[in-house]
């Protein structure tokens, strides 16, 4: 029988090599339109007045609000709070605070270096535990709290659900009340190479403003009857609202064997009604319907695609996306896109750049936009890191707690050349 502390490292060896191979089979690949995308349907959108080609003109690093992360997580004064995690979405409150929203996170102690192996690094034990899902506050810039974790509990035996995109709406249409409404993703254990886990489904939670009390989860976007989990598309790793609609982004899981690349979708929803199932609209290649399997707006599923961790933005009237480059830069590098239309037709990439990795043998994935903290020609972009060998990650991001963190990066975007 194992020990208490080979036990402990077997339990996160795992979670985080769930959580880095989803990270390396959706981040590195390439996005593009689907053939011939330059005469695709542009009107699936709104009016794309002001629409013109954008691209990354210049960038960053931001170092504020990555050492917040690092103070906040380094922090021993609790031992229930974040210290590490990825995923990394954001909402602004009503009031002023800023919502953050990770997928898999680390709680328990921060211990001061040198760590076991006398390295200059601030570690954590194998005894530290790890759950699904976080949720930690910010107020004018410092984070204060973490939520009671996991804020979203697993479904199910086997399954779990990684908070996405979220945003503030009203409860219903018309309705004066605001809550927070977070896309879920819901996935299975499951076999290679469905390591990272089987999708099952897209859920929607709601919570009650201003205590942030879990009020309920619906599920919007079942795929359990997908047969093929390559075919399953789940919503959410990004959502732009305009004119009265939320679109909200999302990916099916190519294969890696046999579809390296996978496809982009897009649904809309009138504004109040991300958590009615009966409100949502899917494109399915030429116009909008609510029953329809939706069809991709970017990717030919061999070649080419994009990864479910992406971002889009808006800039003007341009709809411009960012997500990690294509075969081995994916592990490194960051491309952007651009469209008149959150439908397509795509153009890019037309950019790329490069953040710091904080160590050889780490990598970086999930490029993902916040709005709420952009303004002023500048726009706030987040990228997690995580070790790169999988069998060796539990130790090192141990080790090394500040691996496992959020960095930023401020990009001013500018005419595509």
């Amino acid at each position: 029988m194992p020990d208490d502390a080979a036990r402990a490292r077997q339990r996160t060896g795992t979670g985080i090599a769930l959580a880095l191979a989803l990270a390396l089979v959706l981040g590195a690949v390439l996005v593009t339109g689907l053939p011939g995308d330059d005469s695709a349907p542009d009107d699936g959108g709104p009016d794309d007045g002001g629409c013109r080609p954008r691209t990354v003109a210049s960038w960053s690093a931001d170092t504020a609000l990555t050492d917040e992360f690092a103070r906040y997580g380094d922090d021993a004064g609790r031992t229930d709070d974040w210290t590490g995690g990825d995923g990394s979405h954001s909402v602004r409150l009503p009031d002023g605070r800023l919502l953050w929203l990770f997928s898999d996170t680390f709680l328990g102690t921060v211990h001061r270096p040198p760590n076991p192996v006398g390295e200059s690094y601030a570690w954590r034990d194998t005894t530290a535990p790890m759950v699904r899902n976080s949720a930690v506050l910010m107020r004018d810039g410092r984070l204060e709290s973490t939520l009671p974790a996991p804020l979203f509990p697993d479904p199910a035996p086997g399954r779990w659900r990684w908070p996405v995109a979220a945003r503030v709406e009203a409860r219903s249409p018309g309705s004066p009340e605001q809550v927070v409404k977070v896309l879920l993703w819901v996935r299975q254990d499951g076999q290679h190479p469905w390591i990272y886990g089987v999708p099952v489904a897209t859920e929607v939670a709601t919570l009650s403003l201003p205590d942030l009390r879990l009020e309920s989860v619906v599920t919007v976007h079942d795929q359990q009857q997908v047969a093929d989990p390559s075919r399953r598309v789940l919503f959410g790793t990004t959502l732009v609202e305009e004119d009265g609609w939320t679109y909200v982004f999302g990916g099916d899981d190519g294969r890696p064997a046999a579809r390296p690349a996978s496809h982009a979708y897009v649904a809309r929803v009138p504004d109040g009604g991300l958590g009615d199932p009966a409100a949502w609209e899917f494109w399915d290649g030429s116009r909008w319907q609510t029953r329809a399997r939706p069809g991709p707006v970017l990717g030919d599923g061999r070649r080419t695609g994009v990864g479910s961790a992406f971002s889009v933005a808006r800039d003007g009237g341009t709809y411009v996306l960012f997500t990690m480059a294509a075969g081995a830069e994916g592990l490194t590098t960051v491309a952007s896109y651009w469209a008149c239309s959150p439908t397509g037709p795509w153009h890019g990439p037309a950019h790329e750049l490069t953040p710091a990795l904080p160590a050889d043998g780490t990598a970086a994935y999930n490029p993902q936009t916040h709005p709420e903290l952009s303004g002023d020609g500048r726009l706030v972009l987040s990228y997690d890191v995580n070790w790169l060998e999988m069998s060796q990650a539990a130790v090192m991001l141990g080790r090394n707690v500040s691996l496992y963190r959020p960095r930023f990066l401020t990009v001013r975007l500018g005419p595509r050349d």
